[in-house]
């Protein structure tokens, strides 16, 4: 018996009828085409389809579509603005944060909540909010140094604001 529900992704409402057991991973990525979110190990290990939902980074295929009923979820596809990469976006660039980009996704939107939270965290606190995101190829400094580089530029993007 399908089941409709309806969600905001990346500030554009969804609709549609799903199987109550689909993956919120599955539905992003499948049935709405955003294929930004990963799927890596489907056993929450990894991170990679770590997206924003609710504000809160949480792993999509650790819930079901019909759980996010009313949510508003941010994607990796959500957060660069007319054509402007997100602060943490510009951060992995510029400190060469990625190498293969699998995990970098997730990464990121791990580190959207974590910024969120404390705009100017200590390296271990970046550290230990990354503890759920696996890359297998950096050896995370290069990550660290990202997070690391937006958490200065957006704090002096606030500054300039005021």
């Amino acid at each position: 018996m399908k089941h409709t529900v309806k969600m905001t992704i990346n500030g554009q409402t969804q609709s549609h009828e799903v199987e109550p057991r689909l993956l919120l991973v599955h539905y992003i990525r499948e049935t709405v085409g955003l294929t930004g979110t990963h799927v890596g190990c489907d056993t929450s290990q990894c991170g990679a389809c770590t997206i924003l939902m609710s504000g809160q980074a949480v792993k999509a295929c650790t819930v079901f579509t019909v759980q996010a009923e009313g949510a508003k979820i941010t994607t990796i596809e959500g957060l660069a603005k007319n054509g402007e990469l997100h602060p943490i976006q510009q951060g992995f660039w510029e400190k060469h944060g990625l190498q293969c980009g699998f995990c970098t996704p997730g990464m990121i939107l791990a580190a959207h909540q974590l910024l969120e939270r404390y705009p100017k965290p200590s390296e271990d606190q970046i550290r230990h909010q990354l503890e759920g995101n696996l890359c297998r190829c950096t050896g995370y400094h290069n990550i660290v140094k990202a997070i690391q580089w937006a958490s200065e530029n957006m704090a002096g993007a606030k500054a300039g604001a005021k």
